[in-house]
């Protein structure tokens, strides 16, 4: 892998990582398109470089976490037990099954239903003049399961995440906020046990940087983006972009 190669899967990384449109999904699709293998330490540094993107972003929200009486901190950890679980049980079977990209078109699809259906939701909560609530035991339990169901390559995190908020009765902004919180432990859980499996076989050192930083770079401007897009206007774009992309890749399977 040359430089030019690490940098456009670093803003292909910090782009799709947090909009609902599945970063995991972007990085299988353009490896099956280009042929790209990048190696382990070169996917563990693309966790790392977008979770220090959702600590600028979000720190304010991070930091809340630690202060008495830590509520919002246990919430977090409530909700990161199920993609905790699955990762540390499941991981192998999921990459068998889904490693190759062959089923990209199926949770790429999801991921559209996924994005309409939440901003559908928020609007008719809006219209009735409803406020949700703040995200608790109920809400980030519905999250955390969500996100389990997102380990799926495809299957956006960040839109299942909202959506089993807001389905669950948290407000857009809260369910929305608290879905990026709440992927920090996950990434970072991805980027550790990446690095548990062996960091043999990478890009080298120069190219793996370059993606990392321009992973950050990048993350930074969509984390931003992401935070006011989900469940407005701008998720019908998303989501016709998500159906297009479930058309090349069953296409991908035919030929």
């Amino acid at each position: 892998m040359n430089v030019w190669q690490a940098m456009l899967l670093g803003a292909v990384q910090g782009a799709t990582e947090f909009l609902p449109v599945s970063s995991s999904g972007h990085m299988l699709l353009i490896r099956r398109l280009i042929g790209i293998e990048a190696g382990m330490m070169f996917d563990v540094m693309m966790h790392v470089g977008t979770l220090v993107a959702v600590c600028v972003v979000f720190r304010r929200e991070l930091i809340a976490l630690f202060r008495p009486p830590f509520l919002r901190l246990g919430l977090v950890a409530l909700a990161s037990v199920p993609a905790g679980l699955a990762g540390v049980l499941l991981s192998d079977e999921i990459d068998k099954v889904f490693g190759g990209g062959q089923w990209l078109f199926i949770t790429f699809a999801l991921s559209a239903a996924l994005v309409l259906a939440t901003r559908r939701m928020a609007q008719a909560r809006e219209r009735r003049g409803m406020a949700g609530r703040d995200v608790g035991i109920a809400e980030a339990a519905a999250m955390g399961a969500a996100q389990a169901v997102a380990l799926l390559p495809g299957l956006s995190r960040s839109a299942a995440t909202t959506f089993g908020g807001i389905a669950a009765g948290a407000e857009r902004e809260k369910a929305v906020s608290f879905a990026f919180v709440m992927s920090v432990p996950v990434i970072l859980g991805s980027a550790l046990l990446g690095a548990a499996g062996g960091l043999s076989g990478g890009a080298g050192a120069l190219p793996t940087f370059v993606g990392a930083v321009t992973a950050c770079a990048v993350g930074v401007p969509s984390a931003k983006l992401a935070r006011f897009a989900i469940g407005r206007a701008a998720s019908v774009p998303m989501a016709a972009y998500l159906i297009a992309l479930s058309l090349l890749s069953l296409a991908l399977n035919i030929v």
